[in-house]
């Protein structure tokens, strides 16, 4: 073994170690990221299960008809755009 590679070896041995020590380091706060992110997306799955479970309830339970409240809605909306259309003739 040459003699130049024997302080060469010495010192790269604890930049490995070192170098090794940062990468766990990183990939250790990658898989917290990611198990944040998974409780995130659960909590959220959660929300939208529950808004579906209320949705299903309303039309199923309360015998709503769906197409008929839409219908009003629209009917609704037209009559306010109709009143918001006539506002500034009745304006002096």
């Amino acid at each position: 073994m040459d003699p130049i590679l024997i302080p060469i070896l010495a010192l790269s041995i604890p930049i490995i170690a070192i170098w090794t020590k940062h990468r766990q380091k990183i990939a250790e706060l990658e898989v917290q990221a990611a198990a944040e992110k998974a409780a995130q997306y659960a909590v959220q799955n959660t929300e939208l299960e529950e808004r579906v479970r209320v949705l299903e309830r309303i039309v199923t339970d309360r015998g709503y008809d769906v197409a008929t409240q839409i219908e009003a809605l629209r009917d609704a909306r037209k009559v306010e755009a109709l009143l918001d259309a006539r506002e500034p003739e009745v304006r002096p």
